[in-house]
């Protein structure tokens, strides 16, 4: 991938990821499992007891890659091996967090994705707070997933390949 490319998808991932960032780190700081579970039903204290896990793992996910980008992209000599080593931890780390979380208590169900309505399915209904959240950074984490497609498995295979040619 060219140097200018790589530089341009760094700069607007660590963007998208301080968005993410924005809007997680509020919800965890001001929500408890005893706010959100409260006058809900009995099984609601293990779903959002999940949630918030999951949650918590995405935002140290999201900004340990946006600290990563932050400080090559503040390098005098931008490094495009390092860069294209942190898109691929946001993709693999962070993008996969949100889509595969642990706790399941959500998923991505594809035949909404294309019909404008939120592919975000829950496991049971959330809270309004909750619900919000989740489907702010859905987009966000679904435009990551469109712009870095490639570091799905393209660039091991390019790693693999350019480690067997020397």
């Amino acid at each position: 991938m060219p140097a200018s490319n790589i530089k341009g998808l760094a700069e607007s991932s660590r963007e998208k990821l301080k968005a993410a960032i924005e809007q997680i780190e509020p919800f965890l700081n001001h929500n408890t499992l005893e706010q959100l579970a409260e006058n809900q039903e009995p099984n609601s204290v293990s779903f959002y007891s999940g949630l918030l896990s999951d949650m918590r793992h995405l935002l140290v996910f999201s900004e340990v890659t946006y600290e990563k980008l932050g400080a090559l992209l503040r390098r005098p000599n931008f490094d495009n091996d390092l860069a294209e080593r942190a898109l691929y931890e946001v993709y693999h780390n962070g993008v996969n967090s949100f889509f595969y979380p642990k706790n399941e208590c959500y998923s991505e169900d594809g035949r909404y994705a294309y019909t404008g309505q939120d592919a975000i399915r829950f496991r049971m209904k959330p809270v309004r707070p909750a619900r919000d959240v989740i489907l702010k950074v859905s987009r966000i984490y679904e435009e990551l997933r469109d712009d870095l497609s490639y570091y799905e498995s393209d660039y091991l295979t390019q790693r693999r390949m350019q480690s067997h040619s020397k």
